[in-house]
């Protein structure tokens, strides 16, 4: 079954493809070996860990799989349930019991992308600085605070902008097919 409007159709297209390919192929390139280049002031492999995991608490490969995976739930589950009725793509939008679980199933993903969205703010910011200020306290260290050293740090910041485009740009796809739906 595919999505019944032209929006939809290009939300699978736009999400299905354009980001998977783009977080695949570009954000390995990126990310794939930033804990190994991480560095910090006393070059020290139990420091380095210790302060990539505080500068990272989850890698954004990871945070943007799974991102991936939860957006797409929502409309998986409506697919596989129009699939077990028998649910023709006309009849989606032509009775209105269907037509309001689909909008549910689009509500809900905006629902995710928003918070996928606050998320990544919240873990990643805006910009990846090219210093980061480890607080070594808990390691028991005569210093307090170590330097730590980003590599490609404005690459990253770039793949960061364009994470944050591609969740704007399905946020405004899908409150337009919500539109699409109610105004045809």
């Amino acid at each position: 079954v595919k999505p019944p409007t032209v929006i939809g159709q290009f939300h699978t297209l736009f999400f299905g493809s354009v980001r998977m390919f783009f977080l695949g192929v570009l954000g390995f390139a990126v990310y794939g070996n930033e804990a190994l280049h991480f560095s910090c002031d006393p070059d020290k492999r139990e420091i380095n860990l210790f302060c990539y995991n505080q500068f990272r608490p989850i890698t954004p490969q990871v945070f943007w799989a799974l991102q991936l995976v939860i957006v797409l739930l929502p409309g998986a589950i409506f697919h596989l349930y129009a699939a077990c009725k028998s649910i023709n793509q006309e009849c989606i939008l032509q009775k209105p019991m269907y037509t309001v679980i689909y909008i549910l199933s689009v509500l809900l993903r905006i629902s995710l992308e928003v918070v996928a969205f606050w998320l990544q703010i919240h873990l990643f910011g805006f910009q990846v600085k090219p210093v980061y200020l480890c607080d070594a306290e808990s390691l028991g260290k005569k210093i307090n605070v170590i330097k730590c050293m980003v590599p490609e740090h404005f690459e990253k910041t770039i793949f960061l902008i364009a994470m944050y485009t591609f969740t704007v740009i399905t946020i405004i796809l899908c409150v337009a097919e919500i539109f699409e739906i109610i105004f045809r």
